[in-house]
């Protein structure tokens, strides 16, 4: 009944609650940290794969390697910030979490600062840093408004707000949805709205890249090509019906994917 709640209401408490509830299913299902959906592809074939590949494509896109100063925010167990840490060991990056049980899950790590805060009101001042990422996050983020004009304050005019977002697309209904309209544990931004919120709060996107189809459909694949063992690793904390509304969810993703009524964006966007 809480996880039905959580998902129905998902102001921020509710996000905490539903995330330290069952970010453990994710890390039980793939053996690592990551909580990102992945991006698969020929070479990147099984779950902590993809996800540190997704991690990179973002990287790239955010340009890290010239940058020094990241804010990470909604940074969940902090393991894409590792990742990029030790590919880019020039940069110092601030990972800003509500969650604090997530952020302690993390320990003390070299050139990571661990910060609990909300999305909406940054600790930073302004002009003070390069980059502000969002991977997989800023669909949590209420009023997304509000983040976005916080990331405007704290960057520096150079700077980027690179952004992952789940995203239905203008064919989406509450019908079309089914299952996902209660157990997609976010706000259902579409593509058009975000883009729109983004420009009007005086950021111009210089790059962006639709990628459901490598996200949902393999991801979708591969649990359902492993159910089994999944199903063993992850009835041993949950029940049975937590892992069955998994694998139907799973099932009405990849659908809604191939129907094209929801995609995933990647976003760079530039003062």
């Amino acid at each position: 009944m809480d996880l039905f709640l959580w998902t129905f209401r998902r102001n921020e408490k509710d996000v905490v609650n539903l995330y330290s509830s069952l970010s453990p299913v994710m890390q039980l299902a793939t053996g690592g940290s990551m909580l990102n959906f992945g991006y698969w592809s020929k070479d990147n074939s099984d779950p902590i794969s993809a996800q540190n590949n997704l991690c990179m494509i973002f990287a790239e896109m955010a340009e890290l390697s010239s940058a020094q100063q990241v804010v990470d925010v909604g940074s969940g167990l902090s393991a894409p910030s590792k990742l990029w840490r030790d590919k880019y060991p020039q940069i110092k990056l601030y990972d800003v979490n509500i969650n604090f049980k997530q952020l302690s899950f993390s320990g003390t790590e070299k050139n990571i600062e661990f910060l609990n805060s909300t999305s909406t009101k940054l600790p930073f001042a302004d002009n003070s840093v390069d980059r502000v990422l969002a991977l997989e996050s800023a669909q949590h983020f209420k009023p997304l408004s509000d983040f976005i004009s916080e990331s405007k304050r704290v960057l520096k005019k150079s700077g980027l707000l690179v952004m992952a977002v789940p995203v239905t697309t203008e064919n989406s209904s509450i019908g079309k949805l089914g299952l996902l309209k209660f157990t997609w544990s976010s706000e259902h931004y579409t593509i058009d709205f975000l883009k729109s919120l983004i420009t009007s709060s005086g950021f111009s996107i210089s790059e962006e890249k639709l990628i459901g189809s490598n996200v949902y459909d393999p991801l979708t694949d591969y649990y359902l090509a492993n159910r089994e063992e999944l199903k063993t690793s992850i009835l041993k904390n949950y029940s049975p019906y937590v892992e069955k509304i998994l694998f139907k969810s799973l099932q009405k993703m990849k659908k809604a994917s191939e129907g094209k009524i929801i995609d995933y964006i990647l976003l760079k966007c530039n003062l």
